[in-house]
């Protein structure tokens, strides 16, 4: 079984905000990938963004783009 670490995990109220994120991150480098939204959260979508806690920092390189909430959590 593979360890869980420290997460943190972003939903979004669309699908189109989630891959919109996506595309932005992959454009400036930062670290992280679309995953279903855990059994533990309640989203209006079923996408989130999960990336590595230490990177919450970059999230103000990111255009404006609309999210939910973020979680930090472990997976």
């Amino acid at each position: 079984m593979r360890a869980k670490r420290p997460t943190l995990v972003i939903t979004f109220p669309t699908t189109t905000a989630a891959l919109g994120w996506e595309r932005q991150c992959m454009e400036q480098d930062i670290p992280g990938r679309l995953i279903p939204v855990p059994v533990t959260i309640t989203a209006d979508c079923g996408l989130a963004w999960a990336m590595p806690p230490a990177e919450r920092g970059r999230l103000s390189e990111l255009e404006e783009l609309p999210y939910s909430a973020l979680f930090e959590m472990e997976l």
